[in-house]
């Protein structure tokens, strides 16, 4: 390993406004209990899956309806 590099000419990382942020977030546990089943049956990290269907929401423009019964 070299005592110095040169970086005088790098470039910005192109991808770095894509990676990912690290969030804390309280979910209910039969939530994760049931992304861990689907994690076990595709074989994807269920925190992955968890992104995967937060990113398909934002791309579908999906509201959350509420609706309160008295």
């Amino acid at each position: 390993m070299r005592e110095e590099y040169d970086f005088s000419e790098s470039v910005p990382n192109p991808y770095a406004k894509k990676l990912k942020k690290q969030v804390t977030i309280r979910l209910e546990e039969e939530t994760v209990d049931y992304f861990k089943s689907l994690s076990e049956e595709t074989e994807i990290p269920y925190q992955t899956l968890i992104n995967l269907y937060l990113k398909d929401c934002v791309k579908a423009q999906r509201k959350l309806s509420l609706e309160w019964i008295n």
